[in-house]
């Protein structure tokens, strides 16, 4: 896992642009601690900083390879390829020879084999730039599901890319200017699939690559969701699963360096830690290293939700016992979780759920120290519909995403003015109507079918890619490369066509997932119900929160004033503490501070 940058331009002589390539290159630093090298040549520079995990040695980047009687290709690349042995393979029997054990050098002679339609080939989480001095273009790709992040920014005479926000702002160039339709991509929790809040700058759509050349810039999907019969029955497809999943684990447990996992006591991630545990009996490995966290506090002030009905530690404590890992709890204090939000900030460079970000960023930070690749149970919910808004028919009838609710906390504190620019609930109809009419439909599907199959496409193109985001920031923040068995490809597909009644079979939610892993988990937690990511409910986060947005309207020079209504946030001041559903009045007040220090640092101008 690493973190990269580049820099393509037909007009300059990018060869004296080593002090500006390195500034962007430097950004990087926290996503790739272990080394860095920048590359430069006329037309064409590329930067890279590495987490090494995969050929410690040989990876080295950026990496150059040639076709016999051709200019050199040159590749940045971030991410993991799980099926580069197989792919060395193929291409060893097409005459290619390597110098290096790395999937880097894999992807680059996949490359000069097969151009690029060498991304339907790869198997993994990825975002990578290769330049082809022969074709004189860049290609830019990323992976099916969005797992690693990679942004663009097209101009006149050239293109900047990069694996973060900050990178491409270091440049010139680019422009830390932000619209109305970006201020409503953060007011209304929405993460249009192309679109990166900040003006011009692009995100490459997950299962889609970049052709740039001198006059052109054409983005292109590769890799789609298929609608069709699915054509194995119920005890076949449990099986199926579980063969898939044994499969996907192994091959990400892979690593020159130690692996551990994310474990909360929840279905997913002790399927995970389970399968894990499985590979690595089988290998007589070293103890699976297991993560956990909890807050200070939540024994005494927890209360229980429609979306937290319980805490984690209890049954994350049992599958460790179970599987008879090497458990790591962290007790995460209130003051750490509100020194840290200016740190998550700066990690994502855009404001969102900071209470979650803070936690996994002192998660990750922890476990940085032991591992250096943690497996997660991220995407489960969206592959098997582990959400309440699949089974609660009021939701599954609302033309809407099920998660905007928390647009609606804005409305009596926003600026008057701006609520009406920002037109929040027409902007989030719009976008899933968009949704909505890019869903593969299949000829003949009963209506609730069709329903259900709209409501996973949302989740795993609209919600999940938020939830990939926190997660590779947050972790890569501290160097720590996180894994997502439930994205592999194949189980998606394979999951996108299983009916609704095989998902849920025993009448349960994920009932397939809880079939397919039944003799791996104690009884309390294949049964468990889902709990949402744990957040403080110490009386003291809110009590901070509400101090510290004081403050900032008492400062004549903040830039929040002019985005709110100020007497509307003293009265939410005023009033007691309370939840809307997904949201509490701690998440709208966390929100709006983000939002003045992100102004206040990134020096954004609103136009």
């Amino acid at each position: 896992m690493c973190g990269i940058t580049g820099w393509v331009d037909w007009e300059r002589d990018l060869t004296q642009q080593r002090p500006l390539l390195e500034a962007m290159t430097d950004t990087l630093i926290p996503r790739g601690p272990d080394a860095g090298g920048v590359w430069l040549s006329p037309r064409a520079a590329f930067g890279h900083r590495r987490l090494a995990v995969i050929d410690i040695e040989g990876g080295v980047q950026p990496m150059q390879a040639s076709r016999e009687g051709e200019q050199p290709c040159v590749v940045t690349y971030s991410g993991e390829i799980y099926n580069f042995p197989e792919l060395r393979g193929e291409l060893q029997r097409l005459g290619h020879q390597f110098r290096t054990r790395s999937d880097t050098e894999v992807l680059l002679h996949s490359y000069l084999e097969w151009g690029e339609h060498c991304l339907p080939r790869l198997n993994g989480m990825f975002a990578f730039g290769v330049w082809d001095p022969n074709r004189q273009g860049l290609l830019l790709g990323r992976d099916r599901l969005g797992v690693k992040p990679l942004f663009y920014l097209p101009y006149a005479t050239g293109v900047l890319f990069g694996s973060e926000l900050k990178t491409l702002l270091a440049n010139p160039i680019a422009a830390a200017e932000v619209g109305i339709e970006g201020l409503a991509e953060v007011f209304c929790a929405t993460q249009t699939p192309g679109h990166a809040v900040f003006r011009d700058i692009r995100a490459l759509r997950p299962g889609h690559y970049a052709w740039i050349q001198r006059r052109s810039c054409r983005e292109q999907r590769y890799w789609a969701l298929t609608s069709g019969e699915h054509p194995d029955d119920l005890p076949t497809t449990t099986a199926a699963v579980r063969e898939l999943l044994e499969d996907i684990v192994r091959r990400q447990l892979i690593a020159d360096v130690p692996v551990g996992t994310l474990l909360s006591g929840g279905l997913d991630s002790s399927a995970v830690t389970a399968l894990a545990t499985e590979v690595l009996n089988r290998n007589s490995r070293d103890r699976l290293a297991t993560y956990s966290i909890d807050f200070e506090g939540n024994q005494d002030n927890f209360q229980p939700s429609a979306i937290r009905p319980e805490q984690d530690t209890p049954f994350a404590r049992m599958v460790a016992q179970r599987v008879r890992s090497d458990h790591i709890e962290l007790l995460l204090r209130t003051d750490e979780v509100i020194s840290a939000r200016s740190e998550v900030l700066r990690a994502r460079d855009l404001p969102g759920l900071a209470d979650t970000n803070a936690a996994q960023y002192l998660l990750f930070r922890e476990v940085k120290k032991r591992s250096t690749v943690a497996l997660s149970g991220e995407s489960a919910d969206e592959v098997f519909g582990g959400y309440p808004w699949f089974f609660d028919q009021r939701m599954l009838g609302a033309a809407t995403f099920p998660w905007a609710v928390s647009v609606a906390a804005f409305e009596p504190v926003l600026d008057t003015e701006l609520w009406r620019l920002l037109r929040p609930q027409e902007y989030i109809a719009e976008r899933y109507a968009q949704t909505m009419a890019e869903v593969p439909a299949l000829d003949g599907e009963a209506p609730g079918d069709v329903r259900i199959r709209e409501m996973f496409y949302a989740n795993l193109t609209r919600w999940l890619t938020m939830l990939l985001d926190f997660k590779d920031r947050m972790s890569m923040r501290v160097g720590l490369e996180v894994r997502v068995p439930f994205c592999d490809h194949r189980l998606v597909e394979y999951l996108w066509n299983t009916p609704w009644a095989f998902k849920t079979s025993d009448g349960r939610v994920k009932g397939l997932l809880r079939n397919a892993v039944a003799d791996l988990l104690p009884a309390p937690v294949l049964d468990r119900k889902k709990t949402s990511f744990p957040v403080s409910q110490h009386p003291a986060y809110e009590q901070t929160l509400r101090e510290e947005m004081r403050a900032e309207l008492a400062d004549p020079n903040s830039p929040l004033l002019p985005l709110v209504r100020r007497e509307a946030v003293l009265d939410l001041l005023a009033g007691p503490p309370g939840q809307q559903g997904m949201w509490r009045s701690a998440d709208t007040l966390s929100l709006l501070l983000q939002i003045a220090e992100w102004l206040r640092v990134y020096h954004i101008s609103i136009r």
